[in-house]
């Protein structure tokens, strides 16, 4: 989020405020497709693989909202700090489901083609809906730890007042940066080890198996490069302070530009790689939605033709 609203200018403030409302509206409607079209197959919502796909989809556009919301209220009206805190909570959560969703997909092909035999019993729904339930617990525990440490540190009457939200002035204790860099060596390290360790089980797998299930081994390699791509996309969020300070240093007077532009790259951005990377990559959920939406589209010509047969024949 930019945190520079009083440094911009009226046409530079709507600029920023208008890209980044158009861009968060045109990727929240292509997700939004994706998501219609997991509900609207029957087939996709019996499968624990597009179930975990579908959630991170939700996650990014839930963190997209939160964030234009919080980028353009920034540029505009005053927000009371518990507000703040809520949406941040929100922010900072959904944040850190990503990478631990990611896993959660790694681990999943890697059950499906090194124990195929009991991944129907293992990668059931419902323990599918379980697992997105306790990512949720564990990503909801450091940020209500930060709330915690911002009521232990601060007065309550800090809670009335009006502020610019942006979490490094939110939460701006050595306690809060203590924990944060702890819980993301934690997550991303377990991440990283997960993603490492299930490539190396599938791709040595993918050597051992008969040449027709090589084909299918391989491309579960693949996914999980992919989960590993999209994690270090991910990880650019939790760098963009480091790089707006080096940047920010060496050319000051572009300062604002320098954030809104970080603030695009590791925020906005990155939330359109979940359907481009498995939607479109993924050739049953592809061909679902083409059906979907080229039919929609030919039936009101169909309709139209019909009507006009029907003039004809009166």
């Amino acid at each position: 989020m930019n945190s520079t609203r009083r440094l911009d200018s009226f046409n530079e403030a709507f600029t920023k405020n208008f890209i980044t409302f158009a861009l968060g509206l045109i990727i929240n409607c292509i997700n939004g497709a994706f998501v219609y079209t997991y509900f609207k197959s029957e087939v996709f919502q019996q499968d624990p693989r597009y179930v975990l796909y579908i959630h991170l989809v939700v996650n990014d556009m839930i963190v997209l909202t939160v964030s234009v919301v919080l980028q353009i209220i920034t540029y505009t009206i005053p927000l009371s700090f518990s507000t703040c805190c809520m949406l941040i909570l929100i922010v900072v959560t959904t944040n850190k489901n990503s990478p631990l969703n990611l896993a959660g997909m790694a681990v999943e092909r890697y059950i499906a083609v090194c124990r195929p035999l009991h991944h129907t019993q293992i990668c059931t729904v419902q323990r599918t809906y379980a697992l997105i339930a306790l990512i949720w617990g564990v990503s909801l525990i450091p940020s209500i730890t930060d709330i915690i440490i911002l009521l232990a540190t601060q007065p309550l009457s800090v809670f009335s007042n009006s502020v610019l939200c942006y979490p490094s002035y939110i939460y701006n204790t050595s306690y809060h940066k203590t924990h944060s860099l702890v819980v993301q060596v934690l997550l991303l390290s377990f991440v990283f080890l997960t993603l490492i360790i299930t490539y190396l089980k599938v791709f040595c797998t993918a050597r051992a198996v008969s040449a027709a299930d090589q084909a299918s081994a391989r491309n579960a390699c693949n996914t999980i490069l992919l989960h590993g791509l999209q994690l270090l996309i991910c990880m650019l969020s939790y760098v963009a302070p480091f790089i707006n300070l080096f940047l920010a240093t060496a050319r000051p007077q572009d300062s604002t530009k320098i954030f809104f532009a970080t603030y695009l790259f590791t925020n906005v951005l990155p939330r359109l790689l979940s359907p481009l990377i498995y939607g479109v990559r993924d050739k049953k959920f592809s061909s679902h939605m083409r059906l979907n939406f080229c039919c929609k589209c030919k039936n009101p010509q169909k309709k139209g033709r019909v009507m006009s047969s029907k003039n004809v024949l009166h």
